[in-house]
């Protein structure tokens, strides 16, 4: 469903793609439960790409709940992390937040 899904999203069609990353992260969420690490793939595929159909505050949930799960089970320094700490900075940036992008992406670079 998931690479599906990304060859939809590639092709443009980010209305079919979104149908599919719902329906993954649906069927991940009850198989796998909620801290799986491809559960939060899932997530993370939904995330972006509602923020790259400019749904913001859709993505914005997702990329907290895919960064709290990440921050509990694999700690504040995991790339996995860093990249999760990222992609909501830069979404608060692009949602107007400054504040709260700033303290975001200097804590993804002091990781680092």
């Amino acid at each position: 469903i998931n690479n599906l899904g990304q060859l939809l999203r590639k092709k443009g069609d980010l209305d079919g793609a979104e149908a599919l990353f719902r329906e993954a992260l649906e069927a991940r969420r009850e198989t796998l439960g909620d801290r799986h690490p491809n559960t939060l793939i899932s997530i993370d595929n939904l995330g972006m790409l509602l923020k790259a159909k400019g749904d913001l505050d859709g993505a914005e949930p997702l990329y907290r709940e895919a960064l709290e799960a990440r921050r509990e089970t694999l700690g504040d320094r995991h790339p996995s992390t860093l990249r999760s700490i990222n992609n909501l900075g830069l979404l608060l940036q692009g949602k107007g937040g400054l504040d709260g992008a700033e303290a975001l992406l200097r804590e993804a670079l002091e990781a680092r």
